[in-house]
């Protein structure tokens, strides 16, 4: 069989917005979660332009006001609104939650990222990436299951990286405390087990899916740990400042492949796929220098299973009664 080649100019031209066009969403309750910048806000423009009720769950409240009202400003018809979300803070995961009530909701973007900081802790003990990319998204999810089998045909969209690539699973340090830490590939792994999760998450509960992609390279603060030079050493970008392959894409292009991800037939009762380039990604036994596609390890079931596990054991505590969640996580 011939090695794949990747096509993306087809999918530097084409806007969130735009997919929307074949599309109806109209009154569908969606969640984007990091929506103030980026391509979280060009998720949820797209949605709320398109007639969908949108929920901008973000940290930075005021900012998310700011952007509502600018949304509106345009979409004068369009039913937005803020919630308070820090996913950093599990407590603040599980009051989100709460506050959601028994509202139906059809569309969960579990987008909010965090990249390349120093090494950090959140107040439980959980590595930063970790808790942003993998856990706090597992926990906002399973929390909301109730609301999403009130919907008719529900599915969540985690945003990933090609960045997984950089990484293998470390079931026995998933919170670098033994282990030499690299910015990048504590990136990397938070991705990969994203990616797992996700496998793991949809065959738990289908038919509701979730599924994973990747935006592209995309001008956004996502990368506001990141200097030129480690992107160069990464052969992300060349020595000018250009992309190793193909373009910087706008917030509206890499909110692309996310919309598809929730609205095409394509992927209808499938979960745990990985999407780039709006389409099913290749698979690839071996990490890629390029970080195209997206390796077998992090799809795989029964890494999957296992992650879930460990996973499972720190988010559960916040699961049961309010009065019963955790000050401390054992890891």
């Amino acid at each position: 069989m011939p090695e794949a080649t990747r096509q993306v100019e087809a999918a530097e031209q084409i806007t969130a917005q735009s997919v929307l066009s074949d599309y109806e969403i109209a009154g569908k309750t969606v969640i984007v979660t990091g929506a103030t910048s980026g391509v979280g806000r060009a998720i949820a423009e797209a949605l709320a332009g398109a007639g969908a009720d949108v929920t901008l769950a973000v940290r930075d409240v005021l900012a998310g006001q700011r952007v509502m009202a600018e949304l509106v400003a345009v979409y004068p018809r369009s039913r937005i609104r803020v919630e308070s979300i820090d996913l950093l803070d599990l407590h603040s995961v599980r009051a989100f939650a709460e506050r959601w009530g028994q509202q139906a909701l059809d569309l969960l973007f579990n987008n909010a990222g965090l990249m390349a900081p120093p090494l950090s802790y959140t107040d439980l003990g959980f590595e930063s990436q970790l808790s942003v990319n993998c856990l706090a998204p597992m926990l906002l999810s399973r929390l909301l299951l109730p609301n999403m089998r009130l919907a008719p045909s529900p599915r969540i969209v985690t945003v990933s990286s090609g960045a997984h690539h950089l990484a293998r699973l470390r079931l026995d340090d998933l919170h670098y405390r033994r282990r030499d830490y690299d910015k990048f590939e504590a990136y990397g792994h938070s991705k990969l087990c994203a990616n797992l999760m996700a496998v793991a998450f949809s065959q738990q509960y289908a038919p509701i899916t979730m599924n994973l992609v990747t935006p592209g390279a995309v001008a956004s603060n996502l990368a506001r740990h990141t200097t030129l030079e480690d992107a160069i050493k990464l052969g992300w970008v060349r020595e000018d400042g250009s992309l190793a392959v193909g373009e910087m894409r706008s917030p509206e292009v890499g909110a692309a492949s996310p919309v598809w991800a929730a609205v095409t037939p394509e992927l209808e009762g499938r979960g745990g796929v990985y999407i780039e380039d709006l389409a099913v990604a290749p698979v690839f036994d071996s990490p890629r220098e390029d970080c195209w596609g997206v390796t077998a390890e992090s799809l795989d079931p029964d890494l999957a299973g296992a992650l879930w596990n460990r996973l499972l054991a720190h988010i559960a505590p916040f699961e049961e009664s309010a009065d019963n969640a955790p000050s401390e996580v054992k890891l």
